[in-house]
């Protein structure tokens, strides 16, 4: 059976998330504090008069934005973290951990406990792949209110990277991605780049790889 990364579905020769991956997740752990602290400046809904030409507003706003708000709720970021933590420490056999202090401590407290142990989640917790797309996830969220991108930078997907990694037949089959207006497709994982000349090559190398 072909074993494939959790979260890219790279493939793997053992375990449950590739390095890159692990690496992303440990790094996604480390900034979660982080990610609570930036949402306050968030929490503000901004200011809207009434439409020109009105005299009242008819519906009055709300006394804080509800997507920051809620993210830094019970229900965000802090529910998702320590869920993680209580799922870990359970498969180890380490009983429950306690939940003590406000919000912003709980956070710092289960996202390091869960970056400290990324490197067993990577390798032996077969929920590593969920664990680490919902953190990814997570942190999409965030950005999406501290930090949205331009619609004109979003990266488009162009599959699988084709490129073989041995003798084996084995592929690298990283996600590919370019930014609109650029022609040259690049993997960020094996280094390959495929010119505007070659983009023909590349959906023929993808064709090919895929199992008949």
């Amino acid at each position: 059976m072909t074993i494939t990364c959790g979260l890219c579905e790279r493939a793997l020769e053992d375990g449950y998330l590739c390095p890159g991956c692990a690496r992303g997740l440990a790094e996604r752990l480390d900034r979660a504090p982080r990610w609570y602290d930036a949402l306050a400046a968030f929490l503000q809904p901004a200011a809207t008069g009434p439409a020109v030409g009105t005299r009242t507003r008819v519906e009055a706003p709300l006394p804080l934005a509800e997507a920051p708000l809620t993210l830094r709720g019970p229900g965000g970021i802090v529910a998702v973290l320590e869920d993680w933590r209580d799922a870990m420490q359970a498969d180890r056999g380490w009983g429950t951990p306690v939940r003590a202090g406000d919000t912003a401590r709980r956070v710092r407290v289960a996202a390091r406990a869960l970056s400290i142990n990324v490197e067993w989640i990577a390798s032996s917790w077969p929920a590593a792949g969920d664990l680490a797309a919902e953190i990814r996830d997570l942190e999409r969220a965030v950005r999406s209110i501290v930090a949205p991108v331009d619609p004109a930078d979003r990266l488009i997907r162009m599959g699988p990277c084709p490129t073989p990694l041995d003798g084996d037949g084995a592929r690298c089959g990283a996600v590919l991605t370019r930014r609109p207006g650029e022609g040259t497709v690049s993997c960020r994982w094996c280094g390959t780049t495929w010119p505007p000349a070659r983009v023909l090559a590349l959906a023929r190398a993808q064709q090919d790889a895929v199992p008949t």
